[in-house]
């Protein structure tokens, strides 16, 4: 039986010339330049359920891992469950509380789908492996919230609920499985750090309480290559791989402390100073800084960091500091709890999960301007906000998009509605963007009629 139902299906009226000039590839995570995409004219800045949408499919499941495209394949994941599960509720919940923490009994599937591009039509779908999850989560977590990555060979599948990497080419056949075993986070929340792909190599960053680690493997067999112990109890951010002027490291946000790795497992420096509870933001990587961002909400530490590279041992501030030798800037007080920040056409943009936006020059961390409320209505925001052609794109959890002029004055363009709860950060390929709900993911692109 299909698990994935068309509902719409549309002719693509973009003219060749612009998808030959747009990059035709968002293989991870906030893609490979941390939710800035190129400038396209075929990108829309409006769109509704049926306005600029070239497709869209139905997911069964609940899933708030994001799109990957490479060329004529998007890939994305889901867990189905065989019964009822609690629906995730929208806004923050009181972090004074347990927060909705369940084990589900019913039996799941774990799913890998590959989406054609051009008719929304499911090219194969793989049952990766079913079961009872083995470990809870949050009731706004899912059991598959991690992204795959792919590098146009194959594509590398991440379930942390189960503890599994799988590699799978471009056929849907499984080529290699490693099983790392289900780890249970401290508060039981689940997991969502999506897995890395750097020349030939898959990382994987598991923080539990049981052992949390750091560790490589061999993108063509699955091999691992090395593995690092962490002191981490929990933690949801995903790494990066940041190629700078001094070298290529792997940097991670995590409870209490940043750190980062040489390409071979190799602590090179670490930092104290984040939120007392594990870190969901991933961070940010510009032209000659990385910036790292940790808000749980009453923490009395909510900072954003810039770093700059060639940092080796302990670079944490001393009491009063702002900066030194190794961080560029710090912001106290500025980080989210959920969303990642922004760096875009110099200024670094902070989407609050309440829904405040704030602009600060990427460079020197002074502020451009302050909290400005995006929509008084709006339950909150967990997807990362993007940028292309002069805006920023802010999408709440009520499925309703909010443009904004880049630049120091804060002006809010118009509000595009899917009317559906969302959660995951859009990707943007080949002229399009791609924005998944709770049930369903469209492909939006400019110049489409119903």
């Amino acid at each position: 039986m299909r698990r994935v139902v068309l509902l719409t299906s549309l002719a693509l009226t973009l003219p060749l010339l612009s998808i030959v000039e747009a990059t035709d590839r968002w293989p991870q995570f906030r893609g490979s330049s941390a939710g800035v995409a190129d400038d396209d004219p075929a990108l829309p800045d409006t769109w509704s359920e049926t306005e600029n949408v070239v497709w869209k499919i139905e997911i069964l499941g609940q899933s708030w891992s994001s799109p990957v495209v490479w060329g004529d394949h998007v890939f994305l994941t889901s867990a189905i469950s065989a019964d009822k599960e609690p629906s995730p509720t929208r806004g923050l919940a009181d972090p004074t509380t347990e927060n909705g923490r369940m084990q589900s009994s019913a039996s799941h599937r774990w799913m890998v789908y590959d989406v054609d591009f051009n008719t929304g039509k499911v090219r194969w779908e793989r049952e990766v492996r079913n079961g009872q999850p083995p470990i809870a989560r949050h009731t706004r977590n899912s059991y598959a919230s991690e992204t795959p990555v792919t590098d146009g060979e194959r594509v590398y599948v991440y379930f942390g609920t189960l503890g599994i990497v799988t590699a799978l080419d471009m056929k849907g056949d499984v080529v290699w499985t490693r099983d790392l075993g289900p780890k249970e986070s401290a508060q039981g929340w689940g997991m969502a750090a999506s897995p890395l792909l750097h020349k030939g190599r898959v990382y994987i960053l598991s923080d539990n309480k049981v052992e949390s680690f750091i560790a490589a493997f061999d993108a063509q067999t699955g091999d691992e290559i090395w593995r690092s112990k962490r002191e981490e109890f929990e933690g949801w951010s995903t790494p990066v791989v940041w190629e700078n002027s001094q070298r290529t490291e792997i940097v991670t946000a995590a409870a209490g402390r940043v750190r980062s790795y040489s390409l071979d497992g190799q602590l090179l420096w670490e930092l104290s100073g984040m939120s007392d509870f594990g870190s969901i933001p991933t961070p940010v990587i510009s032209p000659g800084l990385v910036y790292i961002s940790s808000g749980y909400p009453g923490s009395p530490r909510r900072p954003v960091f810039a770093v700059r590279p060639g940092a080796n041992g302990d670079i944490s501030l001393k009491p009063g500091e702002s900066g030194n030798q190794h961080i560029a800037w710090l912001q106290p007080l500025l980080g989210s709890y959920q969303t990642s920040g922004l760096a875009y056409r110099g200024h670094y943009y902070t989407l609050l999960d309440r829904g405040f936006l704030l602009c600060h020059d990427a460079v020197t961390g002074k502020q451009i301007y302050g909290r400005q409320r995006l929509d008084v209505s709006a339950s909150g925001f967990a997807a990362s906000p993007w940028a292309y052609n002069g805006k920023v794109f802010a999408l709440s959890e009520d499925g309703v998009a909010y443009v904004i002029q880049a630049g120091p004055e804060f002006k809010l363009l118009g509000r595009n509605s899917l009317d559906e709860m969302t959660m995951a950060t859009p990707a943007v390929a080949r002229g399009s963007l791609f924005i998944r709900t709770q049930s369903k993911l469209y492909r939006i692109a400019k110049g489409t009629k119903p």
